[in-house]
């Protein structure tokens, strides 16, 4: 029994006996502590994943919006470019329709300046023709003859005058 003078068989024994009397608790303790952050590590797993989830969902929704309003400015540029179109031959027309009328205003008013051309050129005819028929009436005529055209052209005037 020399092994109970021994030094290191007592402190083999004491731990031992530490080991048998607060080993279930401390294997508890380190159980309950290993347990509890593998479930706060599980917590913290199945957070990520909702947040994964929330984030993939979030995505796509604002793809889904994306998309929508790339539809939404293809069509509005499609709109546009047939407003546009649309603009470009009323314009055109219209710009058309007033040549056009400046056209006719023009050859209206070409018309009538060659009525008040040929009126002014038989007034001036007409003029001429008077100041040269007085004048050989003057110069030809003897005074009892321009009497008697002078009548009958007076008794004319009324039926030259309807």
């Amino acid at each position: 029994m020399e092994f109970l003078h021994d030094p290191e068989f007592w402190v083999a024994l004491a731990i031992v006996t530490v080991a048998l009397v607060f080993g279930p608790r401390i294997v508890k303790t380190v159980n309950a502590g290993l347990d509890e952050r593998a479930a706060k590590i599980r917590a913290t797993i199945e957070e990520a994943r909702k947040l994964r989830e929330d984030a993939a969902a979030l995505l796509a929704s604002y793809q889904k919006k994306q998309r929508e309003a790339m539809a939404e400015a293809e069509s509005i540029i499609a709109q546009a470019k047939s407003d546009a179109a649309r603009l470009k031959v009323e314009a055109e027309a219209e710009l058309m329709n007033a040549i056009e009328r400046r056209k006719q205003q023009a050859l209206e008013r070409i018309a009538q300046s060659e009525a008040q051309a040929l009126k002014d050129v038989r007034n001036t005819a007409v003029d001429v023709a008077l100041a040269a028929a007085e004048k050989l009436i003057r110069e030809k005529l003897v005074p009892g003859q321009q009497q008697a055209l002078a009548d009958q052209a007076i008794a004319e005037l009324p039926k030259r005058l309807n």
